[in-house]
């Protein structure tokens, strides 16, 4: 709908949305990345939910205050593959070079956001393709294409015509974490539901399932935290 800043020190951009749904004005601040979100009902002018806004300034800013700071990635930045972290270093050469504590790349410094993006999620598609293939044979139900995206609601869905949807980012996880979110979304291929119907295909695709799951919900937002866009 649109973006207004609230002045201060720092300003706080705030983006309005409008919702026919929303019974009362809200503000929200996403523990993904720190977005600030104020929620018009139907008829309520911009002009009063931006007063409503400034009344919340001192828990808003309190809010931001404790969200945990984004890591830009470049050079000399510790990022996880695959559950370890690895320090980005850069290297002659063509192409990049994943080591055992170590992720190398070629080229000028400016280029390693891109780059690195771009090879995270070739190795994402790669590894998602392998898992989803597995379990898709395992659960003899074929699904009809994959795609990756940034997703930062969810970390994979599954439509109703057998399209799995992963957010790239699992590759930065643990094989166990990345694996276990393919077994849950080719479930979905037998069960459209969380019903415990579905959660037995989970467990029969995936044994011991709760301990990735868990460990998505304790510790997935801090994937969102390393930013490639500078």
């Amino acid at each position: 709908m649109g973006h207004h800043i609230l002045p201060g020190n720092p300003p706080v951009e705030l983006i309005l949305r409008r919702s026919p749904q929303a019974r009362r004005i809200s503000l929200r601040v996403s523990r993904l990345d720190g977005r600030v979100t104020l929620t018009l009902p139907r008829g309520v002018r911009e002009s009063e939910a931006l007063d409503f806004a400034r009344t919340k300034e001192g828990w808003l800013r309190a809010q931001l205050a404790t969200q945990p700071d984004s890591i830009p990635v470049t050079e000399g930045t510790r990022i996880p593959v695959e559950g370890q972290p690895r320090l980005i270093l850069r290297g002659s050469g063509k192409r990049i070079v994943l080591g055992a504590d170590s992720i190398t790349l070629p080229g000028p410094p400016d280029h390693v956001p891109t780059r690195l993006q771009a090879w995270l999620k070739t190795l994402a598609r790669d590894r998602l393709a392998q898992a989803s293939d597995r379990y898709a044979q395992t659960l003899g139900r074929p699904y009809a294409r994959l795609s990756l995206r940034d997703t930062r609601s969810r970390w994979g869905s599954c439509t109703s015509s057998g399209g799995l949807m992963y957010s790239w980012r699992l590759v930065m996880a643990a094989p166990d974490v990345l694996d276990y979110v393919a077994a849950h979304e080719v479930a979905h291929l037998a069960e459209m539901n969380h019903s415990p119907a579905f959660w037995a295909v989970v467990a029969r695709l995936y044994p011991g399932y709760h301990a990735p799951r868990l460990w998505l919900r304790q510790h997935g937002a801090d994937l969102h935290r390393y930013r490639f866009d500078d």
